[in-house]
């Protein structure tokens, strides 16, 4: 019974120790929804563009460096564009893997039809998708949040230096000795 039970340990600290290992290569992201931004929601203004790039540089330096899975919440504004910028990366790359970490399934459900429709194809395109809850409930973003920065070691944030949930999670991550690349609007 003991051998058994030290085998079964054993086994149980591998399985630890190798998903450990794999999310060693995980990034994930954190940022402001559009309105918390200076160009809103609009695209084609030259700071959202130059944020943007400067946002692909970095999701590339982490594929050259060996991070594989990326790991989004797929809210609007920062969330969806990197999960954009990652599927057209995956072009080049096609061993990288998207995973959303949706908070609950109702996620777009106060949005506009065309936030919905972009949001939906995107959807289509993961390689995998990790849902919180059924339906909103009070702290599923923040637990969506906890859930991506404990299964990533590498954060990619935009964040304009102000409180709200974005300050929370980069505070967060670094709390567990994250590695956090901020990127300013």
């Amino acid at each position: 019974m003991f051998f058994r039970k030290k085998i079964l340990t054993d086994t149980i600290k591998e399985i630890e120790n190798e998903v450990e290992q794999l999310n060693r290569f995980w990034v994930s992201f954190t940022g402001h929804r559009p309105q918390k931004l200076p160009w809103g929601f609009n695209e084609n203004d030259e700071r959202f563009i130059d944020m943007k790039n400067r946002t692909k540089v970095e999701i590339e330096n982490a594929i050259i460096k060996g991070y594989h899975t990326f790991l989004c919440g797929m809210a609007l504004g920062f969330d969806m564009m990197c999960a954009e910028l990652v599927l057209e990366l995956k072009k080049k790359y096609p061993h990288i893997k998207l995973i959303g970490a949706i908070p609950c399934k109702n996620q777009c459900e106060r949005w506009n039809s065309i936030q919905k429709t972009r949001y939906q194809k995107l959807l289509k395109q993961l390689d995998k998708i990790r849902c919180i809850y059924d339906h909103y409930e009070d702290g599923c973003m923040q637990e969506r949040n906890q859930y991506m920065i404990n299964n990533s070691s590498l954060v990619i944030a935009l964040f304009n230096g102000k409180n709200g949930g974005t300050k929370t999670t980069i505070d967060y991550a670094k709390s567990l000795d994250k590695e956090v690349v901020i990127i300013t609007p």
